[in-house]
């Protein structure tokens, strides 16, 4: 960025709620590379709101508008002693006093009168960004900078609209730059206050509805700014409303016409109008978020990037009126009457759709509106209705208006029929459809009801495209190549059946790799590899993802902490991952932030079914109970296939050592049978499952109590097996000791809700799930808000090859679903 831009700031009331939060302003302040900059600034959160309370209050003989006025000296008294001890804050603190006093004045007349004048109002509902402005001005001074501030009122004009203020340009540059050269020139950081402005008169007046956010625009005219930045509580403008999808992602850019499209269908974005300023001159707007300064934000310009759809969006609380006759066809004037009638009615309409045969009109209004809507298409058609050609007047108050935006959708084919698909796969009925001739918005209105679930299918819906795969499998140990086995067995068949083609392109161990252009054999796969070429991961990646084939998919079967911190990179080039790899989840909390940050956006899926259960549907049954509302409590589990074995076969007779060196034996432990007996491997599982549950659980956060005597850590493998004999009678003693109560043994992992999370050795009756488990069983125990007192119960096999590749094979599957396949 150029040391000589200006760059507006504007920073909301949740921003500047507190003095932790005005110290948060002015360390971003602060840190901003450019030269000169102007801050604008809202009332404290909750100001504004008190003092329009205050004046209705007033106006009504309520006393209680002086408990109002008391509440907002004590909270700006005490945030300005926060941050302004000494002479800075008594300045500040006397200029409150004295803007008070003469609030008190005003509505000690509006109380006389029982009225407050829209002036007097004003000036009291606009004092909140003068104290605001003024305390951040020598909250930044006192912290070295070269600031000041500047009392709006002074230079903008407007005046009053019915929606918002009329702004005369040309007087409020002029004062503008008069003010500038009677100062010669601005500080380094010049507060502004947002919101206010005097009539061309000189009475203090306001800018209406987003008056903050239309001040930022104004000032970004009015001091030819290179940029403007709206500093909010969120990343950025979403995809959707992330409080309905999930999956949203912030966008990088929209264009003004996007911005506009998506305000109008209630996306969290500046509001039309309010951005003018900035689209008439071309300034660039961003929107930022306080809370996180490091985000890049979203930026609005004249160009918006290159993505086809920018945002999907709902508007709910509509009515869908109706107008159907068999005598429409070629009514003159039909438009006309019908939008003058609405006009006359005060009513808005969203959206008006009407069929080419001219038997039908429909239109959606605010649900509030529908009766006067409906009052005014009787009236306005009456002598229609009365001689029968207009027979159907329907009006259905429950529906939503869905729109989909984006300018690059305009000579696009088949995004209007992803939408449509996108909903008719999730039985969503489309009762009315509009778009206009620029392309930019197609709208749709479905049942109120259906609303939510049409936003998640058409975001989803939307960044689907073939149902071919081009695949990569790094790791071909016992998993990896029991998954080669597998696909090679039930590929022809899915290309067959469901036109499903999964390519495997690539296969790599740690030393060696095979690749080929269109596919490798897979009834060959073996030889290929051992013929192949040295590994060279970016070289392995590089050809799996290919410019002619639309999805790309990275399987990883090894246990590689280094393969698997790479996920971040390959889900962020669009590249799906699919693994039963722990590793990735288990890493420090970020990094698995980012992962599933990554995984649910646009460009990449990230599947792990088989991380906790092999080929148990677990992380999917708890994401179901969490997804559909349910409340997770409790979630404890068997979860090693290992443990599981030795325990069942454990009867306190033959040692435990024994049977360790037996389970080794026929390949039911790992080579060091260390990795099963330590718990480590069920703590990976636990923490992943915390994880699922929101939990921001670390790995050494749970409480382990592995197996594995302090003395035997170290030392080979042989070594330990020799000496774990020695140990044998302890768990004995525990064996005899849960037997005489009629107890069992098992390794039990447990989360709770509270995020306590624990992997140990626990006693169980007889009687409990847990103690009929059969050979190497997991299971899984889910207790949840619906599923008690009888807690929900996941059962099967836990370990092993066959059980663990088909898991991954179903996650792949699940994949080309997603991807539009149908099974």
């Amino acid at each position: 960025m150029s040391s000589e831009q200006l760059v507006v700031h504007k920073f909301g009331g949740t921003s500047v709620g507190s003095g932790e939060r005005y110290r948060a302003v002015a360390d971003i302040v602060a840190a901003r590379p450019e030269a000169r900059r102007a801050v604008v600034v809202s009332a404290m959160s909750g100001v504004t709101d008190a003092l329009v309370r205050a004046v209705e209050q007033a106006g009504g003989r309520d006393g209680g508008y002086r408990d109002q006025l008391a509440t907002v000296r004590e909270r700006h008294r005490a945030t300005a002693r926060e941050l302004l001890p000494g002479a800075e804050g008594e300045e500040v603190l006397a200029a409150l006093e004295r803007d008070l006093a003469d609030v008190d004045d005003v509505l000690r007349a509006a109380w006389i009168v029982r009225h407050a004048p829209r002036g007097a109002a004003d000036l009291v509902v606009g004092l909140g960004e003068v104290w605001s402005a003024r305390l951040l001005a020598a909250y930044l001074a006192c912290r070295g900078e070269d600031a000041g501030w500047l009392d709006a009122r002074a230079v903008l004009v407007a005046e009053p609209g019915e929606q918002s203020a009329r702004v005369d340009w040309e007087a409020s540059q002029a004062r503008m730059d008069a003010w500038i050269k009677a100062r010669g020139g601005v500080p380094s950081t010049l507060v502004i206050t947002g919101f206010v402005a005097s009539t061309a008169a000189g009475v203090p007046t306001t800018l209406g509805r987003n008056g903050s956010d239309f001040s930022a625009s104004i000032f970004g005219a009015l001091l030819r700014a290179d940029e403007i930045h709206i500093w909010t509580d969120v990343d950025g403008v979403m995809s959707a409303n992330p409080r309905l999808v999930p999956e949203a992602v912030v966008l990088e850019s929209l264009s003004y016409r996007e911005a506009m499209e998506l305000a109008h269908f209630g996306a969290k974005v500046v509001h039309p109008e309010t951005m003018s300023p900035a689209v008439e001159r071309g300034i660039p707007i961003y929107i930022r978020n306080t809370f996180r300064p490091e985000a890049p934000g979203t930026r609005i310009d004249p160009d918006g990037g290159a993505r086809m759809i920018k945002g999907i969006s709902t508007v709910e609380g509509v009515a869908l009126v109706n107008l159907e006759g068999t005598g429409m066809r070629g009514l003159p004037g039909l438009g006309v009457r019908l939008f003058t009638a609405l006009r006359e009615a005060g009513v808005t309409a969203l959206m008006v759709s009407q069929g080419s045969s001219q038997h039908s009109v429909c239109f959606a209004v605010p649900a509030a509106s529908a009766e006067a809507a409906r009052v005014a298409m009787e009236t306005a058609f009456f002598a229609e209705r009365h001689h029968g050609q207009i027979q159907t007047l329907e009006v259905d108050a429950d529906c939503c208006i869905l729109a989909v935006v984006g300018d690059g959708m305009a000579g696009h084919p088949g995004v209007a029929a992803g939408v449509f698909g996108a909903l008719g796969k999730a039985g969503i009925n489309i009762r009315a459809i509009a778009q206009g001739s620029s392309e930019r918005n197609i709208s749709v209105v479905v049942d109120g009801s259906q609303a939510q679930r049409a936003l998640r299918a058409v975001h989803a819906g939307l960044y689907l495209s073939r149902q071919t795969l081009s695949i990569g499998v790094i790791g071909a140990g016992v998993v990896g190549a029991t998954l080669l086995d597998q696909l090679a067995a039930r590929a022809e068949a899915l290309r067959a059946e469901h036109n499903v083609d999964l390519r495997v392109r690539a296969i790599a161990t740690r030393g060696r790799m095979a690749r080929d252009e269109r596919r490798l054999p897979l009834e060959q796969w073996r030889a290929q590899l051992a013929a192949g070429e040295a590994f060279d991961i970016d070289t392995f990646v590089d050809h799996v993802q290919t410019e002619h084939l639309p999805h790309t998919v990275i399987i990883d079967c090894t246990a590689d902490e280094a393969i698997a911190r790479r996920y971040g990179d390959w889900l962020r080039r669009g590249i799906h991952v699919i693994t039963p790899n722990k590793r990735a989840n288990t890493l420090e909390i970020g990094y698995y932030d980012e992962l599933r940050a990554a995984g649910r956006g646009p460009g990449a899926h990230y599947l792990y079914e088989t991380t906790v259960g092999a080929g148990l549907p677990i992380i999917q049954t708890l994401r179901d109970l969490i997804t559909t509302g349910d409340e997770v409590q409790r979630i404890e589990g068997v979860l090693s296939g290992t443990l599981s074995y030795l325990f069942n076969a454990f009867d306190g007779v033959r040692p435990f050592s024994e049977l360790v060196v037996e389970a080794r034996a026929q390949g039911f432990t790992e080579p060091d049978p260390r990795d099963d007996l330590s718990g480590a491997d069920v703590a990976r599982k636990v923490t992943i499952l915390a994880r699922e549950m929101g939990l921001r659980l670390e790995m050494a956060d749970v409480d382990l109590e592995g197996l594995v005597p302090e003395e035997l850590r170290g030392g080979d493998v042989d070594d330990f097996l020799r000496r774990l004999a020695g140990h044998d009678e302890t768990l004995t003693g525990w064996w005899r000791d849960a037997h005489a109560r009629g107890e069992r043994l098992r390794f039990v992992g447990v989360v709770e809700r509270d995020g306590r999370a624990s992997v140990r050795l626990s006693p169980y009756p007889a009687q409990h799930p847990f103690a009929r488990l059969n050979l190497t069983d997991n299971i899984v125990q889910f207790s949840t808000r619906r599923y008690t007192p009888n807690p929900l119960i996941v059962q099967g096999p836990g370990a092993g090859p066959e059980v663990t590749a088909a898991g991954v094979f179903a996650d792949l599957l699940r994949l080309a679903s997603y991807l539009g396949a149908r099974f």
